[in-house]
């Protein structure tokens, strides 16, 4: 099996310029309308997609990812609908990189590290500001399902939904959504499934010493 190093996502996007942009990822509607905008990460944006989404709602967004040719595209999109101003895209590897921030809320989309998706969210995590949110849309273990953007989703590519949660079992943090879903997407004129497992989390203001 492959690994998920900068190689290898560069030749997954190539070209990513002549690929056509797919509707907003739908968890990002579905579980973040009622959060006022503020800052945003998106963890592994790839093309824009969702980070362009997060803009045009109104939230001062940072994508990053480790594909310099995806986030060429980004900005190209990014571009568009007028919404630059509000973006800023990082090419950086999400495993080491150290930003000298945090957001009101970091979100992630079915982004594969080479350190496993646990470790990953959790280092992530790290980078929600307190009272901030962190949304984690990832795959469920299958094998690969035919998207013309998709790679084989080996287990460690992968976490369960009880294995993200107990990532955040802790007093730091308030769950406010978990649960896995399928839907379908229309890909070249063939329904293409995806199994999906989905967790927004609350991160808890330090309260102050009685």
């Amino acid at each position: 099996m492959h690994q998920f190093d900068k190689t290898y996502w560069e030749n997954h996007w190539a070209p990513a310029g002549e690929r056509e942009a797919l509707p907003v990822n739908p968890y990002l509607p579905a579980e973040l309308t009622q959060l006022p905008p503020g800052t945003a990460l998106d963890a592994g944006c790839g093309t824009g997609t969702e980070a362009i989404w997060l803009a045009e709602q109104g939230w001062q967004v940072t994508g990053a990812d480790i594909s310099a040719t995806a986030l060429a595209a980004a900005a190209a999109r990014a571009a568009a609908p007028g919404t630059a101003e509000q973006l800023q895209w990082v090419e950086t590897d999400l495993t080491t990189w150290e930003p000298d921030r945090r957001w009101d809320l970091v979100v992630t989309s079915y982004a594969h590290p080479e350190t496993g998706q646990l470790a990953f969210y959790r280092r992530i995590s790290s980078w929600v500001a307190p009272g901030g949110t962190l949304l984690i849309v990832g795959h469920l273990h299958q094998p690969a399902h035919g998207h013309p953007r998709s790679h084989p989703h080996p287990e460690t590519a992968t976490a369960t939904l009880e294995d993200i949660t107990e990532l955040f079992a802790g007093p730091a943090w308030h769950i406010e959504a978990g649960y896995e879903n399928t839907r379908t997407v229309q890909v070249a004129g063939r329904s293409v499934p995806l199994r999906d497992a989905i967790l927004r989390a609350r991160r808890l203001r330090p309260q102050p010493a009685p």
